[in-house]
């Protein structure tokens, strides 16, 4: 016979009752659903937008900031019916973040990636190392959960959500702390997408300098390739190898990450070295689909013709689109303004520093690296 439950287990229970099946399917039907709408605002605003002054604005608006708003929108509504928590499981933020990230990998060519872009290599692995070291040791000075500053330090420093998501599978954060790194990596990325243009002209940056600076700061994907648009064709060619070169290294900082927690941020005083199993288990496996992803790309991608390797690639860019909205609606579902409020003003500081950092240091880095690099 099973020991009855305890007062308090009881409470819980009825505070925080176990999801049915229904709860569960109603709440991944809500998020296809937010989704679609998603996707509907991201291709009908611009055509919209099209004869009117806001046509520039609405072109470079990317599918986060949507997907954001609306899973937020999505979140007051069901708050005020009393439905956000039991629909709560159906948001399955990592699932759809995670698959998103291995079908990244796809589009990643390692061959374009060895042959073209030596100065893009050099210029990752410097940025990453001295960005995300300033980022864990400012939020160490400012006493920010060792979890929570490795996803901010893995954000900013490599690629936004995917990174920390992957950060988090590696640390094994919470999902509010995943939730809350994703809105700091769109709220900076999004006035980026008009900065570091303007900035380059401004500076008068050649459009390989202003495609590396600009594939080098910006967290998020699709706010590099409309940044990179508004810089110039040949600036977002630059753009998008640095940027791909820097997902690329997910997977080096995920298994850095789980071996630096397993062995030290984790580990008892005193207590036995973990063993390689407790290590596997602590991995994010999902980054060993992202590097087979790219492995099957490349190969894919060597065997047939350039314009059926590039419709093929197009197919898998725009399910990873797809399963990217979701996450990103689904994090807005989850958001939660307590725990905004419960982690204060540090994050933002720490994030907004080594965004600065950031830019200081990948302009200088783009310009020594780039400044005799032709398109």
């Amino acid at each position: 016979m099973s020991e009855p439950k305890t007062t308090t287990e009881t409470a819980a229970l009825q505070a925080n009752p176990r999801p049915t099946v229904t709860d569960i399917v109603a709440g991944i039907l809500l998020v296809l659903a937010l989704g679609a709408l998603t996707r509907f605002f991201d291709t009908q605003v611009p055509q919209w937008a099209a004869d009117t002054p806001f046509k520039r604005v609405a072109k470079t608006i990317e599918y986060p900031v949507y997907a954001i708003a609306i899973g937020l929108a999505g979140n007051v509504v069901l708050s005020k019916l009393g439905l956000r928590e039991r629909l709560s499981a159906g948001f399955r933020t990592e699932f759809f973040i995670k698959t998103g990230v291995v079908l990244l990998g796809a589009s990643i060519n390692l061959k374009i990636l060895v042959t073209a872009a030596g100065p893009s290599i050099i210029q990752a692995l410097a940025l990453i190392t001295i960005v995300f070291g300033f980022t864990w040791w400012f939020g160490g000075k400012l006493g920010l959960d060792d979890k929570l500053r490795a996803l901010l330090s893995s954000a900013v420093s490599i690629c936004g959500v995917s990174a920390a998501i992957a950060a988090a599978g590696a640390v094994q954060a919470r999902r509010e702390q995943i939730a809350y790194a994703a809105s700091l990596v769109i709220i900076f990325a999004l006035p980026s997408i008009f900065l570091l243009p303007w900035l380059a002209e401004a500076f008068g940056l050649s459009d390989a300098v202003a495609g590396a600076w600009i594939g080098g700061n910006i967290d998020t994907t699709a706010a590099v390739a409309a940044a990179g648009a508004l810089a110039g064709e040949d600036a977002l060619k630059i753009a998008t190898i640095v940027k791909t070169t820097q997902n690329a290294l997910i997977g080096l900082v995920a298994i850095a990450l789980t071996a630096w927690f397993a062995f030290h941020v984790d580990r008892t005083p005193g207590a036995a070295r973990p063993s390689l199993g407790e290590f596997w288990s602590r991995f994010p496996k999902f980054v060993l689909g992202f590097i087979a992803a790219s492995i099957i790309g490349t190969l894919y991608l060597q065997s047939v013709d350039k314009k059926t390797g590039a419709a093929h690639i197009a197919i898998v860019n725009d399910l990873r689109t797809w399963f990217l909205i979701l996450a990103f609606v689904s994090i807005g579902l989850e958001f939660s303004l307590r725990g905004l409020r419960e982690a204060g003003w540090r994050p933002i500081a720490v994030f907004g520093s080594a965004a600065v950092v950031n830019l200081a240091v990948g302009l200088g880095l783009s310009v020594l690296l780039f400044r005799d690099f032709s398109v």
